[in-house]
């Protein structure tokens, strides 16, 4: 159960401070702007998809949120990855830029899974 927990901490931190704090600190910014419209996307989404984030952070590391809450907040983030990884292999071609989504999808499956682990454990007791 110990490598369970560590391993739902840690790759659940590492995708709520890339995501969530990311998103606080980069709101709205001019890079943040750019690189939204470079892609294609209108600048709105920078908020909606800023908004959604932190909220995805939130669901994932508060413990008291609802299971099916955070399964929701794990199914957002996975087409959050994914939706990035084509867009920027779209626009920018198939560099580093449009794998780097997918590192962070695999820390997401990684989260996933370790969080039923867990709740396995926790059911069996």
């Amino acid at each position: 159960m110990k490598k369970f927990k560590i391993t739902f901490w840690t790759t659940t931190m590492i995708i709520a401070l890339f995501e969530g704090g990311g998103s606080i600190l980069t709101y709205g910014s001019p890079m943040a702007v750019a690189g939204i419209t470079h892609l294609g996307y209108p600048v709105y989404f920078v908020t909606l998809i800023g908004a959604f984030k932190v909220l995805g952070a939130l669901a994932l590391v508060i413990p008291q949120v609802p299971v099916r809450v955070k399964e929701w907040a794990f199914a957002g983030f996975g087409i959050d990855f994914i939706s990035a990884s084509v867009s920027i292999a779209v626009v920018d071609g198939l560099g580093f830029g449009a794998f780097f989504p997918l590192i962070f999808l695999g820390l997401l499956i990684a989260s996933n899974v370790s969080h039923h682990k867990l709740l396995d454990v926790q059911k069996a007791q």
